[in-house]
């Protein structure tokens, strides 16, 4: 496979397959879930810094050692580190950390789906959540037949788009997607924030209140940033591996996490206006933006069925963004493994993460006797646990050392190859403070173990 390495026809298209993988479930989904659950404006100040102090470093590196090693994250250390090194252990993280994410990725992509298919048909009034009955968000997460033929769906589109090739297949794909998702998103913020009572909204989440920063937030803060720009497991190595030495790193980084933060925001400026103007919880966990949306949909009558057919569409968007990005990466790990083809390192890849997602998608029905943290977790909580509280940061942690130490690559080899090109250059006057970049994860992971909720 590397002898015969495929490449993105165009800068765009690195841009926007880069910020696709960022942008997607973890910005529209969980992003508005956790900047509830955790006081709003002062998650959302906190995220911010990670992203600069942390995301954007881990990001620069993560792109360098894709680009020097010019294969997958399976084998990218093997081929940077040096005579007699054993960071070879981090392909196990980076297989793992795509694998357990889209075991359940996948199926929050098909909750998404399955209400835009709701909304499409004209269905929707069945999604209204209505006084002492169950939520049809519940009603849908423990329907076992609706969860496995959507994660289906979700997989067979994923890897089948994949099987034509990289610039045919997933960047033609995902540049239009990324299009229509970002006209789409900014239309619906300007409709909702001229509503009556979208103020109270906008002040909860633009508007910090420093006394709910404690040092849980901050670690959910540092946990979100990895999650939505998708840090630590290689999958933003692997794109780095595909692009030319046109353009420098640090640059393009700088790019794709202004594209995934604006969508971020803007999913907020959605959101929480929304549940202001109909008075509905901000905390409301996973079921918060599904909830939410889908009353407000439903009190626009015609024009909400439109409204929210255009929404979902946009969500379905996000998230196979996401989907084709990972599977991407899953699928160059596996063929640079196997030397597979890519038809048949798509079908094996995508029965595998079929297989391992049932979990999820049985989660709440057939397997719903099983709770990894307490009565209200599930295996997607596991699955979560597994990638944003551990593999995440941990694999942030190896890409830092390996960068700036000299028991790795070093700080040379990786300034010398993030700044080829034009564009913004990575200088020694930031070295301190891309070493402080692991000090701070550890410091944080560590406190997010001994403080996470195990019962």
């Amino acid at each position: 496979m590397e002898e015969s390495r495929e490449r993105l026809g165009s800068r765009l298209g690195f841009i926007l397959l880069s910020a696709g993988c960022a942008i997607g479930c973890g910005n529209v989904w969980k992003f508005p879930t956790t900047a509830g659950q955790n006081g709003g404006g002062g998650f959302v100040l906190i995220y911010l810094i990670c992203l600069l102090l942390l995301g954007l470093p881990v990001m620069t590196m993560e792109f360098a050692m894709g680009r020097a090693a010019q294969t997958s994250p399976v084998k990218m250390f093997q081929k940077l580190q040096r005579p007699g090194q054993k960071w070879g252990a981090y392909s196990g993280i980076a297989l793992l950390g795509n694998t357990a994410l889209m075991s359940f990725y996948t199926v929050v992509s098909g909750w998404i789906l399955y209400y835009f298919v709701k909304f499409l048909t004209g269905n929707y009034r069945d999604l209204m959540v209505v006084e002492n009955k169950q939520p049809p968000f519940v009603n849908m997460i423990t329907n076992a037949q609706i969860n496995v033929i959507y994660l289906a769906i979700i997989v067979v589109l994923g890897f089948g788009i994949l099987c034509f090739g990289l610039q045919k297949g997933l960047e033609r794909v995902t540049k239009y997607m990324m299009l229509i998702l970002l006209a789409l998103m900014i239309g619906l913020s300007i409709y909702i924030g001229t509503r009556p009572g979208a103020g109270a909204g906008y002040s909860f989440y633009l508007k910090p209140d420093f006394g709910k920063i404690t040092p849980q937030v901050i670690v959910a803060a540092m946990n979100q940033a990895f999650f939505t720009l998708s840090l630590g497991i290689g999958s933003m190595a692997i794109f780095g591996s595909y692009i030319g030495k046109g353009r420098s790193l640090m640059g393009e980084s700088v790019n794709i996490i202004l594209l995934d933060t604006f969508v971020a925001i803007m999913a907020g400026l959605i959101i929480f206006p929304a549940c202001a103007i109909n008075g509905l919880k901000v905390n409301d966990g996973p079921g918060l933006l599904f909830n939410t949306m889908a009353m407000v949909f439903n009190k626009m009558g015609t024009a909400g069925h439109w409204l929210g057919t255009l929404f979902f569409l946009f969500m379905v968007f996000a998230a196979l963004s996401t989907v084709l990005a990972v599977c991407e990466n899953i699928l160059a790990m596996v063929r640079d493994l196997t030397g597979w083809s890519r038809p048949k390192g798509c079908l094996v890849c995508g029965i595998g993460i079929f297989c391992l997602a049932l979990t999820t998608a049985l989660g709440y029905s057939t397997l719903g006797n099983f709770h990894p943290f307490g009565a209200d977790s599930a295996f997607l909580d596991l699955w979560d646990f597994i990638v944003s509280t551990n593999l995440l940061p941990l694999g942030s942690l190896v890409i830092v050392f390996f960068c700036t130490c000299k028991i790795g690559w070093g700080w040379e080899n990786f300034k010398a190859e993030a700044n080829q090109g034009r564009g913004i250059k990575v200088k020694d006057w930031m070295r301190p403070l891309f070493c402080a970049v692991p000090i701070v994860i550890l410091a944080l992971y560590i406190y997010g173990l001994v403080t996470f909720p195990w019962k």
